[in-house]
């Protein structure tokens, strides 16, 4: 076994760094935070540098890489601001279900500008009634046939960049009477500015550089051809990417968490209190200690999960182990670090109170902590009577 990253994945970790200590900067990056702005400025930056897009292939765009690599660069990113480093690097939402079952035409269409820093893509599944269930009876959201177009008719709730985003990947229920429903599902291309796309802006407690929306589709006509893949397989192309995708989620709350322990680390190494720095308490070295032993821990499984889906052994229960133990424990990592900073801690200019509100939002994207629990299980389990 070789736990060491390759001499290019260092220098791609190592740029990655160099690249959020210029550009995350902290006052910046918190006036994002307060005025909920998209990072256009970074996110144009970031995408003439590769990094959007370091897992796409080069002929689509993308630099060609795998899940590894941009696991990397998200780690690094977060640590230095993760609602700021999931904009950029979530940016390209629902693509990836283009690049794997689009048509050429499709690849060609949506994918480059993504890439390039001239658009961003979003992903709509959830809805209001539904949460993470998407096999519970049919999909509200509905795509009928009419002529060489699809009628939508809808509601999305907590899509990521919907108001910014140039088109959404939106799961439909294109067959009301399958058994299971689920059988019924299909993912459509919907471009954000045809009519009858009705957009509003959620405000949320963390990420809040990344806009949070309800979207509703009113009689909204898009033609076949936006169909990706075949009718009923929308399901298993969700599935599919959400597999990967919670490995990524897990690889920005490592960063995160390693953002919050240096924040701590270096107070405790510079405070003083009763005569000497705070770090000398056996109470704070100790927290210290094991902060330091579960970021080492979750990091390895996220680097784990993340080379055995690019050598081709895709593991849902691995991925959502990923993405449940990794955002439980930046969740963790943040508390503890408020605690050693105190008051100083619960102010927004430390930095580490957004990292515990980004921490814990990591920990509902991509399915709850429960869902990621149902799944680890029903793999260990089956199905038990």
């Amino acid at each position: 076994m070789d736990f060491k990253l390759t001499k290019e994945q260092t220098d791609i970790q190592n740029a990655a760094r160099k690249f959020a200590v210029t550009e995350f900067e902290k006052n910046y990056v918190l006036e994002l935070d307060r005025t909920h702005k998209f990072p256009w400025e970074i996110w144009r930056k970031a995408a003439s540098l590769g990094f959007v897009g370091l897992d796409i292939p080069e002929e689509y765009g993308g630099q060609g890489y795998g899940l590894m690599e941009n696991a990397l660069v998200r780690e690094q990113f977060c640590c230095y601001g993760g609602g700021v480093a999931n904009s950029i690097m979530g940016s390209y939402m629902g693509s990836k279900i283009i690049l794997r079952k689009g048509s050429e035409d499709q690849k060609r269409r949506y994918l480059p500008p993504l890439f390039r820093g001239e658009a961003i893509s979003s992903a709509a599944f959830t809805e209001p009634d539904r949460g993470s269930d998407l096999i519970s009876g049919p999909l509200s959201t509905t795509a009928v046939r009419e002529g060489q177009d699809y009628i939508i008719d809808g509601t999305k709730t907590f899509i990521s960049f919907a108001s910014i985003a140039k088109f959404a990947v939106v799961l439909c229920q294109t067959d009301p009477t399958s058994t299971p429903s689920y059988h019924g599902h299909s993912t459509i291309i919907v471009e954000m500015d045809r009519p009858g796309v009705e957009i509003t802006e959620m405000e949320k407690m963390g990420w809040r550089t990344n806009p949070c929306c309800e979207v509703a589709f009113v009689n909204v006509r898009v033609p076949e051809e936006n169909l990706v893949g075949e009718e009923g397989r929308g399901f298993y192309q969700t599935i599919d990417l959400l597999d990967e995708t919670r490995i990524n989620i897990g690889a920005s709350a490592v960063g995160m968490a390693q953002g919050a322990f240096e924040r701590a680390l270096q107070y405790a190494k510079t405070r003083e209190a009763f005569g000497r720095k705070i770090g000398a308490f056996q109470a704070i070295s100790h927290k210290l200690a094991e902060m330091a032993t579960y970021i080492e821990a979750v990091r390895l499984l996220v680097y784990k999960a993340a080379w055995d889906f690019d050598n081709g052994e895709i593991d849902p229960k691995l991925s959502s182990m990923a993405k449940w133990f990794p955002t439980n424990i930046a969740v963790k990592i943040a508390d503890e670090a408020i605690e050693i900073m105190g008051g100083h801690g619960y102010m927004a200019e430390s930095e580490v109170e957004r990292f515990y509100r980004d921490a814990r939002g990591a920990e509902i994207y991509e399915g709850t902590r429960e869902i990621q629990k149902n799944t680890i299980a029903r793999f260990l389990l089956g199905k038990l009577r």
